[in-house]
């Protein structure tokens, strides 16, 4: 009975932290492919002085690597595409990742607008890398 006692307490404390490490482990999943639509939106500004694509992904400039503006755990799209500005976006779509959003502007300014219930918004231009807060 002690052995059950013991085994239920590690259970339920190691549960949850097992849980949050899954979460963090799917968040550079976004930021690598983020990271790339923001080098591929400067190419195509470099090749056409303006952010405007035509046929893109989800108003995203061509050539973002993302065939259908999805990967395992986030979705990808572009708004605010002017000539001059662009903002990149992962929403999370996985059930611990649906209420993640991270952007990426035509600056270079890395934002969390969104982040899981529990988890600690930064007001700081960063991606918010795990439940603390802290940013990548």
């Amino acid at each position: 009975m002690i052995v059950v006692a013991i085994i239920g307490i590690l259970a339920a404390v190691a549960l949850p932290s097992y849980s949050r490490y899954v979460t963090r482990a799917k968040l550079p999943e976004a930021f690598s492919l983020l990271s790339g639509m923001g080098l591929s939106a400067q190419q195509y500004f470099q090749d056409n002085r303006s952010y405007v694509g035509a046929g893109g992904i989800g108003g995203c400039p061509p050539g973002v690597g993302l065939a259908n503006g999805s990967s395992k755990n986030f979705n990808f799209s572009c708004t605010n595409v002017t000539a001059t500005t662009i903002t990149m976006q992962a929403s999370g779509i996985s059930a611990d990742l649906s209420t993640i959003t991270f952007t990426l502007n035509q600056n270079g300014v890395r934002a969390t607008t969104s982040v899981p219930s529990g988890w600690t918004a930064n007001s700081g231009a960063c991606w918010v890398r795990e439940q603390g807060g802290s940013c990548s």
